[in-house]
């Protein structure tokens, strides 16, 4: 990834991602809920989940709260977001491996489910196959994979864009400035429709490909190895 698509090199938005987060996803407290129970629905009391950027921690502290007999293993190629993950998830040190890397640092598993939340959308169409596919492998089959990230629908992505730009800013809106927000994300994200992200979950190697999660321009799958 280079520089502007990698934005957790940058020490501000590393700083404030704890913060900015759920004020930036629409229902975050509730979305980490869903991903939990559509892994825990088939899952093992003792399970272990791969969490693919698992920087900043907020999903696996959410998910370890909930499931106190899961393991995690998880993978971010940005030292500063690992620790930050590594503060948050101090209750549940005993429980959680934090690599540096991306989806090829990741061990071979068979994992029995896996999260890749707010990180696809920040790669390009090669890297983003590569991810899911490398996720596949490691995946025990019938388990599951829940993803979410930018995903806004056509023909108007920059508005969806905006719109969420809107939702973030808790003083406004300003519509400006999201405007100009929404454009600039489009701009730089290698965004994909929702049927685009579908489709590319299947080539993967996923099946029974399902919505759970839409708000704005974030979309929410889960899908099953095969």
């Amino acid at each position: 990834m280079d520089h502007k698509r990698a934005p957790f090199l940058n020490p501000a938005a590393v700083a404030s991602y704890t913060a900015d987060t759920p004020r930036k996803v629409p229902g975050l407290a509730d979305l980490h809920r869903m991903v939990m129970l559509l892994l825990a629905e088939g899952a093992p009391g003792n399970a272990h989940m791969l969490v693919v950027g698992a920087g900043g921690g907020l999903e696996t502290r959410a998910i370890a709260e909930a499931q106190p007999g899961w393991r995690f293993t998880g993978v971010d190629p940005s030292p500063a977001m690992l620790d930050l993950a590594r503060q948050a998830l101090t209750p549940f040190a005993g429980r959680v491996d934090l690599l540096q890397g991306t989806i090829d640092q990741a061990p071979a598993g068979p994992f029995d489910g896996a999260t890749c939340l707010f990180t696809l959308h920040h790669l390009d169409l090669n890297e983003r196959l590569k991810t899911l596919a490398g996720i596949r492998r490691r995946l025990a089959p019938g388990t599951r994979l829940v993803v979410a990230q930018h995903a806004p629908p056509s023909p108007s992505p920059e508005r969806w864009m905006a719109l969420s730009a809107a939702f973030s800013d808790r003083e406004g809106p300003d519509w400006d400035k999201a405007t100009a927000t929404g454009r600039m994300m489009t701009e730089r994200l290698p965004l994909l429709t929702p049927a685009r992200e579908e489709n590319m979950l299947r080539d993967a190697g996923f099946t029974d490909v399902e919505l759970y999660y839409a708000a704005f321009s974030f979309r929410g799958w889960v899908g099953t190895a095969s």
